[in-house]
């Protein structure tokens, strides 16, 4: 495996914080990336105004229900909400990267969660990042190399937080939100991509 693990502090005070080394750049968190007015404002707006869509998959023998509600938009669309445009223009001076999507997942309480996963490769142009900005309640989100030994990493993805994943780290790690039953309050990740052309969002 190419990539190097930094086991860190979940209140590490250092930021950015490196959690996964690679040659594409790692995985790489950063607090306070948006202000708390701004993350909060962008919150309630996209909460109230985003067609979120609930959706349901087959699993094993049965078909279930997507334990989360999902929406998804090319940032080229007229009908992209304003506040992921300015998102999209904050993770520009950030980066320097071309996103040219976006897809949110919308966690509505701590049963809503994500399975360990890898973005899909051929979803994806090879050799950029995923960047994924936080906004509302603090969930963990757990961070496990797809090879032994897979000790895992965890991180509390706060408000207006980013977390940039390299296209590189998704060959090797898995990362997921899990059930909680703990008290939190609704969480919306904005996960921003560069999809190929063929792609075509809504």
């Amino acid at each position: 495996m190419s990539a190097s693990v930094h086991q860190v502090e979940l209140f590490d005070s250092r930021d950015p914080r490196v959690l996964v080394e690679d040659a594409g750049g790692g995985v790489v968190y950063q607090r306070g990336l948006i202000d708390a007015t701004a993350a909060r404002q962008w919150f309630e707006k996209l909460r109230d105004e985003v067609p979120w869509q609930a959706q349901r998959r087959p699993m094993y023998d049965r078909i279930v229900d997507v334990p989360r509600l999902t929406a998804g938009f090319r940032l080229d669309s007229e009908r992209l909400p304003q506040s992921l445009r300015e998102a999209a223009a904050v993770l520009a001076r950030r980066t320097g990267q071309p996103f040219n999507a976006v897809g949110l997942n919308y966690y509505r309480d701590g049963r809503d969660s994500v399975a360990p996963h890898g973005d899909k490769l051929h979803m994806l142009v090879p050799g950029h990042p995923v960047a994924l900005i936080s906004l509302g309640a603090i969930r963990r989100m757990t961070i496990r190399p797809k090879q032994p030994p897979r000790t895992p990493i965890h991180v509390d993805l706060e408000a207006g937080s980013l977390l940039l994943m390299s296209y590189d780290s998704q060959l090797h790690y898995e990362h997921g939100v899990p059930k909680t039953r703990e008290a939190v309050g609704p969480r919306i990740s904005l996960a921003f991509r560069v999809r190929p052309d063929v792609d075509r969002l809504p």
